[in-house]
Protein backbone atom coordinates (compact mmCIF):
# COMPACT_ATOMS: atom_id res chain seq x y z
CA UNK A 1 0.00 0.00 0.00
CA UNK A 2 1.29 3.51 -0.79
CA UNK A 3 2.18 5.88 2.01
CA UNK A 4 3.48 9.46 2.23
CA UNK A 5 7.10 8.46 1.63
CA UNK A 6 6.33 6.78 -1.70
CA UNK A 7 4.35 9.77 -2.78
CA UNK A 8 7.30 12.09 -2.04
CA UNK A 9 9.72 9.95 -4.07
CA UNK A 10 7.48 10.03 -7.08
CA UNK A 11 7.24 13.82 -6.94
CA UNK A 12 11.04 14.15 -6.66
CA UNK A 13 11.56 11.90 -9.67
CA UNK A 14 9.07 13.95 -11.61
CA UNK A 15 10.91 17.18 -10.82
CA UNK A 16 14.23 15.66 -11.90
CA UNK A 17 12.76 14.65 -15.17
CA UNK A 18 10.80 17.78 -15.81
CA UNK A 19 12.22 18.05 -19.30
CA UNK A 20 11.79 14.41 -19.76
CA UNK A 21 9.06 13.04 -21.90
CA UNK A 22 7.70 11.00 -18.95
CA UNK A 23 6.94 14.16 -16.93
CA UNK A 24 3.24 14.24 -17.81
CA UNK A 25 2.80 10.59 -17.15
CA UNK A 26 4.38 10.77 -13.71
CA UNK A 27 2.28 13.82 -12.78
CA UNK A 28 -0.97 11.99 -13.59
CA UNK A 29 0.15 8.97 -11.62
CA UNK A 30 0.92 11.23 -8.61
CA UNK A 31 -2.55 12.79 -8.74
CA UNK A 32 -4.24 9.42 -8.90
CA UNK A 33 -2.15 8.11 -6.00
CA UNK A 34 -3.04 11.18 -3.93
CA UNK A 35 -6.71 10.63 -4.51
CA UNK A 36 -6.48 6.96 -3.55
CA UNK A 37 -4.51 7.74 -0.42
CA UNK A 38 -7.01 10.43 0.62
CA UNK A 39 -9.97 8.08 0.11
CA UNK A 40 -8.24 5.29 2.09
CA UNK A 41 -7.47 7.66 4.94
CA UNK A 42 -11.10 8.76 5.11
CA UNK A 43 -12.32 5.16 5.21
CA UNK A 44 -9.77 4.30 7.87
CA UNK A 45 -10.84 7.23 10.01
CA UNK A 46 -14.47 6.22 9.81
CA UNK A 47 -13.69 2.60 10.69
CA UNK A 48 -11.48 3.65 13.60
CA UNK A 49 -14.09 6.05 14.97
CA UNK A 50 -16.86 3.40 14.96
CA UNK A 51 -14.73 0.69 16.60
CA UNK A 52 -13.27 2.95 19.29
CA UNK A 53 -16.56 4.72 20.19
CA UNK A 54 -15.08 8.14 19.53
CA UNK A 55 -17.23 11.24 19.05
CA UNK A 56 -15.67 12.08 15.76
CA UNK A 57 -17.49 13.78 12.89
CA UNK A 58 -18.77 10.49 11.50
CA UNK A 59 -20.36 9.48 14.82
CA UNK A 60 -21.99 12.86 15.21
CA UNK A 61 -23.56 12.48 11.80
CA UNK A 62 -24.90 9.04 12.65
CA UNK A 63 -26.28 10.18 16.04
CA UNK A 64 -27.94 13.16 14.39
CA UNK A 65 -29.67 10.89 11.93
CA UNK A 66 -30.78 8.48 14.65
CA UNK A 67 -32.13 11.28 16.89
CA UNK A 68 -33.99 12.82 14.00
CA UNK A 69 -35.55 9.47 13.18
CA UNK A 70 -36.59 8.93 16.84
CA UNK A 71 -38.20 12.35 16.99
CA UNK A 72 -40.09 11.71 13.82
CA UNK A 73 -41.25 8.35 15.22
CA UNK A 74 -42.52 9.99 18.47
CA UNK A 75 -44.38 12.69 16.56
CA UNK A 76 -45.93 10.08 14.30
CA UNK A 77 -47.08 7.95 17.27
CA UNK A 78 -48.67 10.97 19.04
CA UNK A 79 -50.40 12.01 15.83
CA UNK A 80 -51.68 8.48 15.35
CA UNK A 81 -52.94 8.38 18.94
CA UNK A 82 -54.75 11.68 18.58
CA UNK A 83 -56.17 10.62 15.28
CA UNK A 84 -57.44 7.37 16.81
CA UNK A 85 -59.03 9.21 19.72
CA UNK A 86 -60.72 11.62 17.35
CA UNK A 87 -61.96 8.74 15.26
CA UNK A 88 -63.37 6.92 18.30
CA UNK A 89 -65.03 10.11 19.60
CA UNK A 90 -66.59 10.71 16.20
CA UNK A 91 -67.85 7.13 16.11
CA UNK A 92 -69.27 7.55 19.63
CA UNK A 93 -71.06 10.76 18.69
CA UNK A 94 -72.38 9.23 15.50
CA UNK A 95 -73.65 6.17 17.39
CA UNK A 96 -75.23 8.35 20.08
CA UNK A 97 -76.93 10.48 17.41
CA UNK A 98 -78.13 7.33 15.65
CA UNK A 99 -79.45 5.88 18.94
CA UNK A 100 -81.30 9.11 19.71
CA UNK A 101 -82.79 9.25 16.26
CA UNK A 102 -83.83 5.60 16.51
CA UNK A 103 -85.74 6.38 19.71
CA UNK A 104 -87.73 9.13 17.97
CA UNK A 105 -88.26 6.98 14.86
CA UNK A 106 -89.77 4.20 16.98
CA UNK A 107 -92.99 6.28 17.24
CA UNK A 108 -95.22 6.05 14.18
CA UNK A 109 -97.35 9.13 14.86
CA UNK A 110 -95.53 10.98 17.57
CA UNK A 111 -97.09 13.56 19.85
CA UNK A 112 -95.28 15.45 22.62
CA UNK A 113 -97.09 17.01 25.58
CA UNK A 114 -96.51 20.68 26.39
CA UNK A 115 -97.96 21.54 29.81
CA UNK A 116 -96.84 23.09 33.07
CA UNK A 117 -97.11 20.19 35.52
CA UNK A 118 -98.81 17.20 33.96
CA UNK A 119 -101.64 16.24 31.61
CA UNK A 120 -104.18 13.65 32.71
CA UNK A 121 -104.88 10.58 30.60
CA UNK A 122 -108.55 9.62 30.78
CA UNK A 123 -110.33 6.37 30.08
CA UNK A 124 -112.78 8.10 27.72
CA UNK A 125 -112.78 11.34 25.68
CA UNK A 126 -114.63 13.20 28.41
CA UNK A 127 -113.33 15.88 30.84
CA UNK A 128 -115.07 13.95 33.62
CA UNK A 129 -113.82 10.55 32.50
CA UNK A 130 -111.88 8.29 34.86
CA UNK A 131 -108.22 9.27 35.14
CA UNK A 132 -105.97 6.32 34.33
CA UNK A 133 -102.60 8.01 33.96
CA UNK A 134 -100.66 11.23 33.71
CA UNK A 135 -98.10 12.64 31.29
CA UNK A 136 -95.44 15.03 32.54
CA UNK A 137 -94.16 17.91 30.41
CA UNK A 138 -92.33 16.68 27.27
CA UNK A 139 -93.71 13.15 27.61
CA UNK A 140 -94.43 11.49 24.28
CA UNK A 141 -97.05 9.16 22.88
CA UNK A 142 -98.19 7.43 19.71
CA UNK A 143 -101.39 9.04 18.47
CA UNK A 144 -103.81 6.28 17.47
CA UNK A 145 -106.67 8.53 16.39
CA UNK A 146 -108.68 11.63 17.19
CA UNK A 147 -112.20 12.20 18.53
CA UNK A 148 -113.13 15.87 18.54
CA UNK A 149 -110.73 17.70 20.83
CA UNK A 150 -109.25 14.45 22.15
CA UNK A 151 -106.36 12.31 20.94
CA UNK A 152 -106.59 8.57 21.44
CA UNK A 153 -103.03 7.68 22.50
CA UNK A 154 -100.77 4.91 23.68
CA UNK A 155 -97.84 5.84 25.91
CA UNK A 156 -95.89 3.38 28.01
CA UNK A 157 -98.34 1.08 29.79
CA UNK A 158 -101.22 3.52 29.36
CA UNK A 159 -103.79 3.76 26.55
CA UNK A 160 -106.47 6.41 26.77
CA UNK A 161 -107.42 9.95 25.79
CA UNK A 162 -105.73 13.31 26.26
CA UNK A 163 -106.77 16.85 25.36
CA UNK A 164 -105.31 17.67 21.93
CA UNK A 165 -104.73 21.34 22.77
CA UNK A 166 -101.67 20.42 24.86
CA UNK A 167 -100.01 18.19 22.24
CA UNK A 168 -97.51 19.06 19.46
CA UNK A 169 -97.37 16.76 16.44
CA UNK A 170 -95.59 16.39 13.10
CA UNK A 171 -92.06 17.55 12.29
CA UNK A 172 -92.10 20.08 15.12
CA UNK A 173 -92.84 17.30 17.59
CA UNK A 174 -90.04 15.12 16.22
CA UNK A 175 -87.51 17.95 16.40
CA UNK A 176 -88.51 18.76 19.98
CA UNK A 177 -88.56 15.08 20.96
CA UNK A 178 -85.02 14.61 19.65
CA UNK A 179 -83.85 17.23 22.16
CA UNK A 180 -85.62 15.33 24.96
CA UNK A 181 -84.00 11.95 24.33
CA UNK A 182 -81.92 11.38 27.45
CA UNK A 183 -80.25 8.61 29.36
CA UNK A 184 -83.05 7.21 31.50
CA UNK A 185 -83.59 4.38 33.95
CA UNK A 186 -86.46 2.37 32.47
CA UNK A 187 -88.23 0.09 34.95
CA UNK A 188 -87.99 -3.40 33.45
CA UNK A 189 -88.33 -5.63 36.51
CA UNK A 190 -90.82 -5.56 39.38
CA UNK A 191 -90.86 -6.88 42.91
CA UNK A 192 -93.43 -9.25 44.36
CA UNK A 193 -95.49 -6.16 45.20
CA UNK A 194 -95.51 -5.06 41.54
CA UNK A 195 -93.73 -1.81 42.30
CA UNK A 196 -90.15 -0.64 42.59
CA UNK A 197 -89.24 1.66 45.45
CA UNK A 198 -87.43 4.94 44.86
CA UNK A 199 -85.26 5.86 47.82
CA UNK A 200 -83.70 9.03 49.17
CA UNK A 201 -80.34 7.33 49.70
CA UNK A 202 -78.68 4.30 48.02
CA UNK A 203 -79.50 1.84 50.79
CA UNK A 204 -82.31 -0.47 51.88
CA UNK A 205 -84.03 1.41 54.69
CA UNK A 206 -87.79 1.56 55.40
CA UNK A 207 -87.47 5.24 56.31
CA UNK A 208 -85.88 6.40 53.04
CA UNK A 209 -88.66 5.48 50.59
CA UNK A 210 -89.77 8.57 48.67
CA UNK A 211 -91.86 7.12 45.84
CA UNK A 212 -92.92 4.05 43.90
CA UNK A 213 -92.22 3.16 40.27
CA UNK A 214 -94.27 0.94 37.97
CA UNK A 215 -93.28 -1.17 34.96
CA UNK A 216 -91.87 0.83 32.02
CA UNK A 217 -91.77 4.16 33.87
CA UNK A 218 -88.73 6.27 32.96
CA UNK A 219 -86.54 8.40 35.22
CA UNK A 220 -83.73 10.65 34.04
CA UNK A 221 -80.32 9.34 35.16
CA UNK A 222 -78.04 11.57 37.25
CA UNK A 223 -75.34 9.03 38.13
CA UNK A 224 -74.66 5.32 38.40
CA UNK A 225 -72.86 3.45 41.14
CA UNK A 226 -72.51 -0.14 42.19
CA UNK A 227 -75.97 -1.61 42.62
CA UNK A 228 -77.83 1.72 42.30
CA UNK A 229 -78.94 4.22 39.70
CA UNK A 230 -79.37 7.81 40.88
CA UNK A 231 -82.25 9.54 39.13
CA UNK A 232 -83.81 12.98 39.41
CA UNK A 233 -86.46 11.37 41.66
CA UNK A 234 -84.09 9.37 43.90
CA UNK A 235 -82.16 6.10 43.94
CA UNK A 236 -83.42 2.88 42.31
CA UNK A 237 -81.83 -0.54 42.61
CA UNK A 238 -80.08 -1.40 39.33
CA UNK A 239 -81.67 -4.87 39.54
CA UNK A 240 -84.99 -3.42 38.38
CA UNK A 241 -84.03 -0.92 35.67
CA UNK A 242 -82.36 -0.77 32.29
CA UNK A 243 -80.33 2.37 31.60
CA UNK A 244 -80.71 3.48 27.97
CA UNK A 245 -81.60 6.42 25.77
CA UNK A 246 -85.36 6.98 25.93
CA UNK A 247 -88.13 9.54 25.96
CA UNK A 248 -90.47 10.03 28.90
CA UNK A 249 -93.87 8.40 28.59
CA UNK A 250 -97.14 8.29 30.53
CA UNK A 251 -97.30 6.95 34.06
CA UNK A 252 -100.18 5.02 35.46
CA UNK A 253 -102.27 7.08 37.83
CA UNK A 254 -101.55 6.26 41.46
CA UNK A 255 -104.05 3.78 42.76
CA UNK A 256 -104.84 2.54 46.24
CA UNK A 257 -102.36 -0.29 45.93
CA UNK A 258 -99.61 2.23 45.39
CA UNK A 259 -100.42 3.88 48.69
CA UNK A 260 -100.22 0.53 50.45
CA UNK A 261 -97.08 -0.72 48.71
CA UNK A 262 -95.17 2.24 50.09
CA UNK A 263 -94.95 0.31 53.34
CA UNK A 264 -92.73 -2.77 53.67
CA UNK A 265 -94.28 -3.88 56.96
CA UNK A 266 -97.64 -2.14 57.25
CA UNK A 267 -99.49 -1.34 60.47
CA UNK A 268 -102.98 0.17 60.57
CA UNK A 269 -104.59 1.79 63.61
CA UNK A 270 -107.90 0.07 64.46
CA UNK A 271 -109.09 2.58 67.07
CA UNK A 272 -112.13 4.78 66.44
CA UNK A 273 -110.33 7.95 67.55
CA UNK A 274 -106.55 8.11 68.11
CA UNK A 275 -103.86 5.66 69.18
CA UNK A 276 -101.07 7.04 71.37
CA UNK A 277 -97.50 6.93 70.09
CA UNK A 278 -94.94 6.88 72.89
CA UNK A 279 -91.28 7.81 73.05
CA UNK A 280 -90.37 4.56 74.83
CA UNK A 281 -91.83 1.01 74.89
CA UNK A 282 -93.85 1.50 78.09
CA UNK A 283 -97.02 3.20 79.26
CA UNK A 284 -96.18 6.28 81.33
CA UNK A 285 -99.55 7.96 80.98
CA UNK A 286 -99.29 11.35 79.31
CA UNK A 287 -95.61 11.70 80.17
CA UNK A 288 -94.20 9.86 77.13
CA UNK A 289 -96.92 10.47 74.53
CA UNK A 290 -95.29 12.13 71.48
CA UNK A 291 -97.95 11.66 68.82
CA UNK A 292 -101.18 10.02 67.77
CA UNK A 293 -102.25 7.65 65.02
CA UNK A 294 -105.72 8.60 63.78
CA UNK A 295 -108.26 5.91 62.98
CA UNK A 296 -107.15 3.80 59.96
CA UNK A 297 -103.84 5.62 59.85
CA UNK A 298 -100.76 3.81 58.52
CA UNK A 299 -97.28 3.24 59.91
CA UNK A 300 -94.16 1.29 59.00
CA UNK A 301 -93.18 -1.36 61.58
CA UNK A 302 -89.45 -1.09 62.29
CA UNK A 303 -89.30 -3.80 64.95
CA UNK A 304 -90.95 -5.41 67.97
CA UNK A 305 -89.93 -4.99 71.60
CA UNK A 306 -91.66 -6.50 74.66
CA UNK A 307 -95.24 -6.09 73.48
CA UNK A 308 -94.59 -2.87 71.57
CA UNK A 309 -94.14 -2.09 67.89
CA UNK A 310 -91.48 0.43 67.00
CA UNK A 311 -93.02 2.39 64.14
CA UNK A 312 -92.38 5.27 61.77
CA UNK A 313 -95.30 7.34 60.49
CA UNK A 314 -95.33 10.86 59.13
CA UNK A 315 -92.50 12.65 60.92
CA UNK A 316 -92.71 10.53 64.06
CA UNK A 317 -90.79 7.47 65.19
CA UNK A 318 -92.01 5.86 68.40
CA UNK A 319 -93.85 2.92 69.99
CA UNK A 320 -97.44 1.64 69.87
CA UNK A 321 -99.02 -1.39 71.50
CA UNK A 322 -99.01 -4.77 69.74
CA UNK A 323 -102.49 -5.50 71.10
CA UNK A 324 -104.50 -6.69 68.08
CA UNK A 325 -107.52 -4.90 69.52
CA UNK A 326 -105.87 -1.60 68.57
CA UNK A 327 -103.48 -2.43 65.71
CA UNK A 328 -103.68 -4.53 62.54
CA UNK A 329 -100.80 -6.02 60.57
CA UNK A 330 -100.35 -8.39 57.63
CA UNK A 331 -103.37 -9.19 55.45
CA UNK A 332 -105.74 -7.52 57.91
CA UNK A 333 -103.79 -4.27 57.65
CA UNK A 334 -103.76 -4.40 53.85
CA UNK A 335 -107.49 -4.98 53.72
CA UNK A 336 -108.17 -2.04 56.04
CA UNK A 337 -105.78 0.13 54.06
CA UNK A 338 -107.59 -0.65 50.79
CA UNK A 339 -110.80 0.54 52.40
CA UNK A 340 -109.36 3.77 53.79
CA UNK A 341 -106.87 4.92 51.13
CA UNK A 342 -108.21 8.17 49.68
CA UNK A 343 -107.25 10.57 46.94
CA UNK A 344 -105.40 13.36 48.69
CA UNK A 345 -103.65 16.60 47.87
CA UNK A 346 -100.23 16.69 49.52
CA UNK A 347 -98.87 20.24 49.56
CA UNK A 348 -95.13 20.67 48.94
CA UNK A 349 -94.67 24.34 49.92
CA UNK A 350 -95.32 26.25 53.15
CA UNK A 351 -98.41 28.06 51.85
CA UNK A 352 -100.51 27.35 48.77
CA UNK A 353 -103.30 29.56 47.47
CA UNK A 354 -106.85 28.18 47.52
CA UNK A 355 -109.25 29.77 45.04
CA UNK A 356 -113.01 30.01 44.82
CA UNK A 357 -113.00 28.87 41.18
CA UNK A 358 -110.67 26.84 38.95
CA UNK A 359 -109.04 29.83 37.33
CA UNK A 360 -106.12 32.06 38.31
CA UNK A 361 -107.35 35.58 39.02
CA UNK A 362 -106.31 38.22 41.51
CA UNK A 363 -109.75 38.41 43.12
CA UNK A 364 -110.52 34.72 43.65
CA UNK A 365 -107.89 33.80 46.28
CA UNK A 366 -109.91 32.61 49.25
CA UNK A 367 -107.34 31.28 51.73
CA UNK A 368 -104.01 29.49 52.00
CA UNK A 369 -103.27 25.93 53.08
CA UNK A 370 -100.24 24.40 54.80
CA UNK A 371 -97.91 21.57 53.81
CA UNK A 372 -98.33 20.16 57.30
CA UNK A 373 -101.67 18.65 56.27
CA UNK A 374 -103.02 16.17 53.74
CA UNK A 375 -106.23 17.41 52.14
CA UNK A 376 -108.98 15.11 50.86
CA UNK A 377 -109.89 15.62 47.20
CA UNK A 378 -113.60 16.04 46.49
CA UNK A 379 -114.63 12.95 44.43
CA UNK A 380 -115.07 13.69 40.74
CA UNK A 381 -113.69 17.20 41.05
CA UNK A 382 -110.52 16.68 39.02
CA UNK A 383 -110.12 18.61 35.79
CA UNK A 384 -106.98 19.26 33.79
CA UNK A 385 -104.88 21.57 35.92
CA UNK A 386 -107.25 21.78 38.93
CA UNK A 387 -108.72 19.84 41.83
CA UNK A 388 -111.25 20.73 44.49
CA UNK A 389 -110.26 19.90 48.05
CA UNK A 390 -112.28 19.41 51.21
CA UNK A 391 -111.33 21.94 53.86
CA UNK A 392 -114.13 21.83 56.41
CA UNK A 393 -117.89 22.11 56.64
CA UNK A 394 -119.43 25.34 57.83
CA UNK A 395 -122.09 25.46 60.51
CA UNK A 396 -124.49 27.49 58.37
CA UNK A 397 -125.49 24.85 55.83
CA UNK A 398 -123.12 22.00 56.55
CA UNK A 399 -121.41 22.41 53.19
CA UNK A 400 -117.90 23.56 52.45
CA UNK A 401 -117.15 26.20 49.83
CA UNK A 402 -115.58 25.35 46.54
CA UNK A 403 -111.88 25.22 47.39
CA UNK A 404 -109.77 24.83 44.24
CA UNK A 405 -106.01 24.46 43.93
CA UNK A 406 -103.91 24.37 40.78
CA UNK A 407 -101.94 21.20 40.05
CA UNK A 408 -99.96 22.70 37.18
CA UNK A 409 -97.35 24.50 39.24
CA UNK A 410 -95.87 21.33 40.77
CA UNK A 411 -96.59 22.59 44.28
CA UNK A 412 -98.96 19.76 45.14
CA UNK A 413 -98.91 16.01 44.69
CA UNK A 414 -102.30 14.39 44.02
CA UNK A 415 -102.34 10.68 44.77
CA UNK A 416 -104.00 7.99 46.79
CA UNK A 417 -102.55 8.02 50.27
CA UNK A 418 -103.19 6.90 53.82
CA UNK A 419 -103.53 9.11 56.85
CA UNK A 420 -100.39 9.11 58.97
CA UNK A 421 -99.38 10.11 62.50
CA UNK A 422 -99.63 13.62 63.85
CA UNK A 423 -97.29 15.15 66.38
CA UNK A 424 -99.06 15.66 69.70
CA UNK A 425 -98.11 16.03 73.36
CA UNK A 426 -100.90 16.22 75.98
CA UNK A 427 -101.00 19.31 78.15
CA UNK A 428 -99.82 18.73 81.68
CA UNK A 429 -101.87 19.99 84.60
CA UNK A 430 -100.15 22.99 86.13
CA UNK A 431 -100.25 24.50 89.59
CA UNK A 432 -101.54 27.80 88.25
CA UNK A 433 -105.32 27.63 88.54
CA UNK A 434 -105.97 29.51 85.32
CA UNK A 435 -103.56 27.31 83.31
CA UNK A 436 -105.01 24.22 84.92
CA UNK A 437 -108.51 25.19 83.89
CA UNK A 438 -107.45 25.69 80.27
CA UNK A 439 -105.73 22.31 80.24
CA UNK A 440 -108.81 20.67 81.66
CA UNK A 441 -110.96 22.17 78.91
CA UNK A 442 -108.58 20.97 76.19
CA UNK A 443 -108.16 17.45 77.58
CA UNK A 444 -111.94 17.18 77.95
CA UNK A 445 -112.43 18.16 74.28
CA UNK A 446 -109.80 15.69 73.06
CA UNK A 447 -111.61 12.67 74.44
CA UNK A 448 -114.27 13.14 71.72
CA UNK A 449 -111.84 13.07 68.80
CA UNK A 450 -113.03 10.58 66.21
CA UNK A 451 -116.73 11.13 66.88
CA UNK A 452 -118.91 12.13 63.91
CA UNK A 453 -119.62 15.50 62.39
CA UNK A 454 -123.38 16.18 62.16
CA UNK A 455 -124.59 19.49 60.79
CA UNK A 456 -126.79 21.21 63.37
CA UNK A 457 -125.72 18.73 66.07
CA UNK A 458 -124.50 19.54 69.56
CA UNK A 459 -123.90 16.03 70.95
CA UNK A 460 -120.27 15.25 71.78
CA UNK A 461 -120.93 11.53 71.35
CA UNK A 462 -123.59 11.25 68.63
CA UNK A 463 -122.33 14.13 66.51
CA UNK A 464 -121.92 17.88 66.34
CA UNK A 465 -120.98 20.56 63.88
CA UNK A 466 -118.06 22.92 64.53
CA UNK A 467 -119.87 25.50 66.68
CA UNK A 468 -121.99 22.84 68.38
CA UNK A 469 -118.84 20.99 69.43
CA UNK A 470 -117.18 24.10 70.89
CA UNK A 471 -120.41 25.21 72.58
CA UNK A 472 -120.91 21.83 74.27
CA UNK A 473 -117.31 21.61 75.49
CA UNK A 474 -117.38 25.11 76.98
CA UNK A 475 -120.78 24.54 78.58
CA UNK A 476 -119.24 21.72 80.63
CA UNK A 477 -117.00 24.37 82.29
CA UNK A 478 -119.69 26.98 82.83
CA UNK A 479 -118.83 29.09 79.78
CA UNK A 480 -121.84 30.08 77.71
CA UNK A 481 -121.47 30.63 73.97
CA UNK A 482 -123.94 31.46 71.18
CA UNK A 483 -124.96 28.68 68.79
CA UNK A 484 -123.21 29.72 65.56
CA UNK A 485 -119.57 30.41 64.83
CA UNK A 486 -120.45 33.84 63.45
CA UNK A 487 -121.94 34.87 66.81
CA UNK A 488 -119.25 33.09 68.85
CA UNK A 489 -116.63 35.20 67.06
CA UNK A 490 -118.05 38.28 68.82
CA UNK A 491 -117.60 36.88 72.35
CA UNK A 492 -114.56 37.49 74.54
CA UNK A 493 -111.47 39.44 73.60
CA UNK A 494 -109.63 39.57 70.27
CA UNK A 495 -106.02 38.34 70.40
CA UNK A 496 -103.28 37.60 67.86
CA UNK A 497 -101.55 34.30 67.16
CA UNK A 498 -98.58 35.07 69.42
CA UNK A 499 -100.97 35.37 72.38
CA UNK A 500 -102.83 32.08 71.83
CA UNK A 501 -103.19 29.71 74.75
CA UNK A 502 -104.93 26.35 75.02
CA UNK A 503 -108.71 26.81 75.01
CA UNK A 504 -108.75 29.93 72.84
CA UNK A 505 -111.02 29.84 69.80
CA UNK A 506 -109.82 30.26 66.21
CA UNK A 507 -112.33 31.28 63.53
CA UNK A 508 -112.20 30.79 59.78
CA UNK A 509 -114.18 32.50 57.02
CA UNK A 510 -115.87 31.26 53.87
CA UNK A 511 -115.01 32.56 50.41
CA UNK A 512 -117.16 35.64 50.89
CA UNK A 513 -115.32 36.56 54.10
CA UNK A 514 -118.11 35.51 56.48
CA UNK A 515 -117.13 33.54 59.60
CA UNK A 516 -118.50 30.01 59.26
CA UNK A 517 -116.05 27.68 61.07
CA UNK A 518 -114.55 27.52 64.56
CA UNK A 519 -111.88 25.39 66.24
CA UNK A 520 -110.30 25.17 69.69
CA UNK A 521 -106.58 25.74 70.09
CA UNK A 522 -105.00 22.87 72.08
CA UNK A 523 -101.36 23.99 72.15
CA UNK A 524 -98.33 22.81 70.18
CA UNK A 525 -99.61 24.62 67.09
CA UNK A 526 -102.72 22.43 66.85
CA UNK A 527 -106.50 22.64 67.04
CA UNK A 528 -109.37 20.24 67.66
CA UNK A 529 -112.55 20.78 65.63
CA UNK A 530 -115.56 19.11 64.07
CA UNK A 531 -114.20 19.30 60.54
CA UNK A 532 -116.51 17.59 58.06
CA UNK A 533 -118.69 14.54 57.43
CA UNK A 534 -115.73 12.56 56.12
CA UNK A 535 -113.27 13.65 58.83
CA UNK A 536 -115.46 13.97 61.94
CA UNK A 537 -113.94 15.53 65.06
CA UNK A 538 -110.24 15.68 64.43
CA UNK A 539 -106.92 17.34 65.23
CA UNK A 540 -105.34 19.69 62.67
CA UNK A 541 -102.62 22.31 62.52
CA UNK A 542 -103.97 25.70 63.61
CA UNK A 543 -103.13 27.29 60.24
CA UNK A 544 -104.27 24.38 58.07
CA UNK A 545 -105.94 27.31 56.34
CA UNK A 546 -105.68 31.04 57.04
CA UNK A 547 -107.46 32.06 60.29
CA UNK A 548 -109.81 35.04 60.16
CA UNK A 549 -110.09 35.81 63.88
CA UNK A 550 -108.81 34.55 67.27
CA UNK A 551 -110.77 35.12 70.52
CA UNK A 552 -110.07 34.54 74.20
CA UNK A 553 -113.45 33.47 75.67
CA UNK A 554 -112.15 31.92 78.91
CA UNK A 555 -110.61 34.79 80.91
Amino acid sequence: MFDKEDYTKILDRARRKRNNKDYIRYLLIAAIVALVIGFLLLIGSLIKGRTSGSDGPGQEAVQSVEESTAEETTVDEEALRQSEEARLEQERQEKEAADRQAVVDSYENLGIVQVSGYLRVRKSPDPRGDIIGKMLENSVCDILGQEGDWYHIRSGQVEGYISSQYVITGDEARALALEQVKLRAVVTGITSEETVRIRQTPEINPENIVAQALLDERYEVVDQQEGWVQTTSGYISSDYVEVRYALNEARKMDVKAMAINQYSNLLISKVTSYLNIRSSPKDEGNANVIGKLPSKAAAEILGTEDGWYKIHSGNITGYVTTDSQFTATGDEARALAMESASLMAIVKIDKLNVRTSPVIKDDNIWTQISKEERYLVVPGSETDGWIQIELDAGDEDGLSDGAYISTEEKYVDVRYALTEAIKFSPLEEQANQQASRRNQIVNFALQYVGNPYVWGGTSLTRGADCSGFVQSVMRNFGISLPRTSREQAKVGRAINSSEMRPGDLIFYANSSGTINHVAMYIGNGQIVHAASRRSGIRISTWNYRSPARIRNVID
